[in-house]
């Protein structure tokens, strides 16, 4: 009983500390900037001149949108965009694709605070987007070929807040303060389960059997013992989760910057049992498309991973 006291605190510190002085200060600074942008309109205008340029790899503006908001403000952000596409009567295979480049992109709300342990945010999202679109064009052009791509009568303005005067411009950034608070506050209860969960495993002796047994293997392929964990930890539990793991693996000395920026392809991204059941919440069509946007966000998410292996 006492080593499941001791687990439970620890982990409890460790989560708020990461929430409360990691997550959010950079959720606050991205979430006032991306806010004001679409207030003053410049996010519309940036997506109006690329999205003529990314309809071959089967996004439309909104597509664009969601890229933008999974990259600098949150993987749940691009949520309430998916809804509205479907709410707006965009096609099935262009749901398809825009989820696809979801699924493979790099998630800001895990990628920006992983900054400060050594990660090289400039090829993250560089590969990232390589990924990304990688993953749209094999959904729509392949795995998503036989879905339905009949338009009804799509919408795709962007309805937001204006940031007109000085008043404008500070609710504009209160309500971005508060929308950060509430990311981070969330993320709480699924950091401090896994971090018991990940702490239990540890004490218990099952990390280190599956490290034993699953050395030989990766010894194969070339990957490191020591990613066992935060790659459990990512595909059970989520990003936010694996990156608590990570930032105590990196306080302790147990992986290093390169390990770190080499594993940033297939530990950075929202294709996991709590993303993807967050994301395909989204709506009923969203959700009846996520296997082929599935298949095209492992293809993204492998480009990535060899990116990001050859890179570092």
């Amino acid at each position: 009983m006492e080593m499941i006291i001791d687990v439970i605190l620890k982990a409890g510190r460790s989560a708020v500390e990461l929430a409360f002085f990691v997550l959010l200060p950079v959720m606050v600074v991205m979430l006032c900037l991306m806010r004001l942008l679409e207030a003053r309109g410049l996010l519309d205008a940036l997506v109006a001149r690329l999205t003529p340029l990314l309809k071959p790899f089967g996004l439309n503006g909104m597509g664009v949108f969601a890229a933008l908001q999974i990259s600098f403000v949150s993987f749940a952000a691009p949520i309430a965009t998916l809804s509205m596409m479907e709410q707006r009567g965009t096609s099935d295979r262009h749901l398809a694709a825009t989820l696809a480049m979801i699924f493979a992109m790099a998630q800001a709300n895990a990628a920006l605070p992983m900054m400060t342990m050594g990660l090289h945010l400039g090829s993250t999202l560089a590969f990232s987007l390589i990924g990304g679109l990688a993953a749209a064009t094999l959904t729509y052009h392949v795995f998503g070929r036989h879905l339905s791509a009949v338009e009804e009568n799509v919408d795709e303005s962007l309805q937001h807040p204006s940031a007109a005067g000085a008043k404008g411009v500070l609710d504009t950034i209160n309500l971005a303060g508060a929308e950060a608070f509430r990311i981070s506050v969330g993320a709480i209860p699924m950091l401090v389960l896994s971090l018991v969960v990940v702490g239990a495993l540890k004490r218990l002796g099952i990390i280190d059997l599956l490290t034993q047994w699953l050395t030989p293997l990766l010894a194969l392929v070339a990957i490191d013992p020591t990613l066992i964990l935060p790659s459990l930890t990512k595909y059970l539990a989520g990003g936010t989760a694996m990156m608590g793991v990570m930032d105590e693996m990196r306080r302790a000395g147990q992986i290093s910057v390169e390990q770190l920026n080499a594993s940033a392809g297939f530990l950075i991204n929202p294709f996991d049992l709590p993303g993807v059941a967050f994301l395909i919440s989204a709506g009923r069509r969203v959700g009846a498309v996520w296997k082929p946007a599935a298949l095209g966000g492992c293809i993204g998410i492998l480009l990535r991973s060899i990116g990001h292996g050859f890179w570092a």
